[in-house]
């Protein structure tokens, strides 16, 4: 069935773009919609785990730099602008607008590595291209940024910013929503799904920033994606809850009227996350940078041994690019 899906998401994509706001459920229930689609993602073994992957089993949504440089195994997808990809990009990439990249996909002879300037855009369009059956799409983490120095985008934006107005180790329990509501033309789980990923790459990268987070989180329902101990050990952001592993049936507790906005350590899983979730229907947004960009100098990073650290444990490699 997912090789199925490559076949027509083309059309789907064309379908959406030229009527998105005209559709309606055939019944004239919205939340059908939401109950069809994720009752086919959980038949098809697609709930949120299937897009993160699995470290051990090498399908994890992200992969390092080689040290040695060598992608001839990728078929390389840049998504960056002119600007910076004729500033530098790997020997062999495709530059790819954001909006073409189900169609640049179906073209793909090798499996795709999505590659943007900080890994944060990459792991965004990795959810929708696994989603749209390009199973062994991984995203470059870090982006360019890990790949050179001279293309570290990353630094700048590694900041202390929180205070004790916007910052706690307070915990907010999750309460339970009703499951989001949207229209659709589709009946079956299937073209549901084509839909909804032509829907999500039309929509672009949804990004919040984290000054804004920070200065006004009631305006947000903030899930942060860490484990118990991070949590706390970290601090939060105030009122965020915790939500993790956020599998299909947990979604309801996020709300489907809210901005929900996803945070993790460097913003590439959040991106994960939130590309999944504007897919089932949320108003959905990932918090660039992560702790990285909120908390840098945060003790917790040290004290309990916590990796993904830019400047720290994660530097730019010093690999050879090409320049136009």
């Amino acid at each position: 069935m997912k090789k199925f899906i490559i076949y027509t998401f083309l059309f789907a994509f064309v379908a959406t773009i030229s009527f998105t706001g005209c559709k309606e459920t055939e019944t004239g229930e919205e939340a059908v919609a939401y109950e069809t689609l994720t009752t086919y993602l959980k038949s098809e073994s697609m709930d949120l785990s299937y897009v993160i992957g699995n470290k051990d089993a090498g399908t994890f949504f992200a992969m390092a730099a080689p040290a040695d440089g060598d992608l001839s195994a990728k078929w390389i997808m840049d998504i960056r602008g002119d600007a910076d990809f004729n500033a530098g990009h790997i020997t062999g990439a495709h530059q790819v607008a954001f909006s073409n990249i189900l169609t640049a996909a179906a073209t793909a002879d090798k499996p795709i590595l999505v590659v943007c300037k900080t890994g944060q855009t990459a792991c965004y369009a990795t959810t929708l291209l696994r989603l749209a059956g390009y199973p062994d799409t991984k995203a470059l983490k870090w982006g360019m940024s890990g790949w050179n120095a001279d293309l570290d985008k990353w630094s700048a934006n590694c900041k202390d910013l929180t205070t004790e107005t916007n910052w706690t180790t307070d915990a907010t329990a999750a309460e339970s929503f009703s499951a989001p509501s949207f229209s659709s033309s589709a009946l079956d789980g299937a073209s549901l799904l084509q839909e909804r990923v032509a829907a999500v790459v039309a929509a672009g990268f949804k990004t919040a920033s984290n000054a804004d987070v920070l200065a006004n989180p009631g305006n947000y329902y903030i899930n942060n994606f860490f484990s118990a101990s991070h949590y706390e050990g970290f601090g939060h952001v105030k009122g965020a809850v915790r939500v993790n592993p956020l599998s299909i049936d947990e979604c309801d507790k996020l709300d489907p009227n809210g901005k929900v906005v996803t945070y993790c350590y460097t913003g590439q899983t959040s991106a994960i996350v939130t590309a999944y979730l504007n897919v089932l229907g949320f108003d959905a947004y990932s918090l660039l940078f992560g702790v990285n960009g909120m908390t840098t100098t945060n003790s917790f990073w040290e004290t309990g041994g916590v990796t993904n650290h830019w400047g720290y444990d994660s530097n730019p490699k010093s690999l050879t690019y090409e320049t136009n």
